[in-house]
């Protein structure tokens, strides 16, 4: 028989925060993981022991509200990495560190970074506080980095996105300030392919911003949330999870295909929803032909249709604060706050069941998929909310396979916890 998938705790990360925790980032190449804290510093904890490796401190006047990773940070043994923070005091904050001479990083052996022995945290100068971005009237609270070109977007209270492109000598330029939502901007998300940005608000709506010319547009609003949308996450470059066993199978995954990366999000409303791209004729991102026009006239080059593809069974019985895609799986995970951590898996419909929906090839039939509960926990954080949650590749002794992953939540109760998805293949 069996066994159900169920999710199990594997670690605390300590020493834990005295003040509320907001959002935990992995590294995209080393075993760490970084934390937004209340009391305006950033925690840095090895993934390999689950202990502290660096506490930075000393770059905002207030907590510290969201951080990421730039996407080629640390990618070899001397590389550099680079985090940005977003502050509730207005501004963000861009930090780096030599891995190579930082003493927090060890070598094995085989040459490769090791994160097993503890620094402690008590050396803060390994991490220099490079930039601070100014230009926000209220909050930050998100910012992430592009991993296509050199971008970086920022969101805030004031109703606001920044984009911002970093330039040589630690210098960042301003390209385009988008005002467009109606409430305060909770979440910035960037395509993992195109220099395509995803916003989310206050207002209950998501916004996708591109580039016209020379002009950031909005390029789609995706309406339907009934409350707040906290957060908003695109399934990886390439998708793993389904595989076609019949004709109509292949056909929707042919026509996921064409798409390209969906669109999570959770909101007030009780919902997650997963949202897709009605393919056009000529390729999203594809240079235009014929004369350029004046970016100051407006044109619909950049629109795109964007539509409800699936939404998640309702097992959350409070604000639904984060949902992220596990890029090696395929699954869902979210949390909030009502404290559960609820993992998703997308599976073909019962009975071999399908739809026909129109293209711009026309109408085809297509098999359907239900997305189902797999596993779940109450209480996670006791009685705290979460505030964040995520996958991460796992690195401690205790690692099953190259592959395998873990859930990290980030709570109320200023821990991070660390749980691993049992009986799952």
């Amino acid at each position: 028989m069996t066994s159900k998938p169920t999710i199990a705790p594997l670690a605390t990360l300590t020493p834990a925060s005295n003040t509320r925790t907001w959002l935990s980032s992995p590294h995209p190449n080393l075993p760490i993981v970084a934390t937004a804290c209340s009391d305006r510093s950033v925690r840095v904890y090895s993934l390999n022991s689950f202990n502290l490796v660096s506490n930075i401190t000393g770059g905002h006047k207030r907590s510290v509200r969201s951080v990421a990773w730039k996407p080629d940070s640390g990618t070899s043994a001397t590389g550099e990495s680079v985090l940005a923070t977003g502050s509730f005091d207005a501004s963000a904050g861009i930090w780096r560190r030599w891995e190579g001479n930082s003493g927090k990083v060890n070598k094995s052996e085989d040459n490769e970074v090791d994160f097993t022995k503890d620094g402690g945290g008590d050396e803060d100068d390994e991490w220099r506080f490079a930039v601070v971005l100014d230009g926000h009237e209220s909050e930050i609270k998100s910012l992430a980095f592009s991993p296509t070109s050199p971008l970086l977007a920022t969101c805030s209270r004031d109703k606001s996105v920044w984009i911002w492109e970093e330039l040589e000598d630690d210098n960042f330029e301003t390209v385009a300030v988008l005002q467009e939502h109606e409430g305060d901007v909770k979440c910035v998300c960037w395509h993992p392919s195109e220099e395509l940005l995803a916003s989310s608000s206050y207002d209950d709506n998501i916004r996708l911003w591109r580039e016209d010319i020379d002009d950031w547009g909005c390029c789609a609003v995706l309406a339907g949330h009934g409350g707040t949308v906290w957060w908003v996450e695109f399934e990886g470059a390439t998708r793993p999870g389904l595989k076609a066993t019949t004709e109509q199978q292949q056909r929707l995954l042919e026509l996921r295909e064409a798409s390209g990366p969906r669109l999570a999000s959770c909101s007030d409303d009780l919902s997650i929803r997963v949202w897709r791209r009605i393919p056009r004729d000529r390729p999203n991102g594809a240079p235009q032909t014929g004369p350029r026009m004046p970016s100051i006239i407006k044109t619909n080059t950049i629109e795109e249709e964007w539509v409800p593809e699936a939404a998640l069974p309702q097992h959350h019985e409070r604000a639904i604060y984060s949902v992220s895609w596990s890029r090696t799986t395929g699954l869902l995970v979210s949390a909030g706050s009502d404290g559960k951590i609820i993992v998703y898996k997308e599976q073909w419909a019962a009975d071999n069941a399908s739809t026909q929906i129109e293209t711009t090839d026309g109408p085809k039939e297509i098999a359907k998929t239900e997305w189902v509960v797999m596993a779940e926990v109450e209480n996670a954080h006791d009685v705290f909310e979460i505030n964040h949650v995520c996958w991460a590749k796992r690195s401690d002794a205790g690692r099953r396979s190259d592959d395998e992953e873990i859930i990290i939540s980030t709570g109320d109760d200023g821990e991070v916890r660390v749980w691993t998805l049992e009986n799952f293949s």
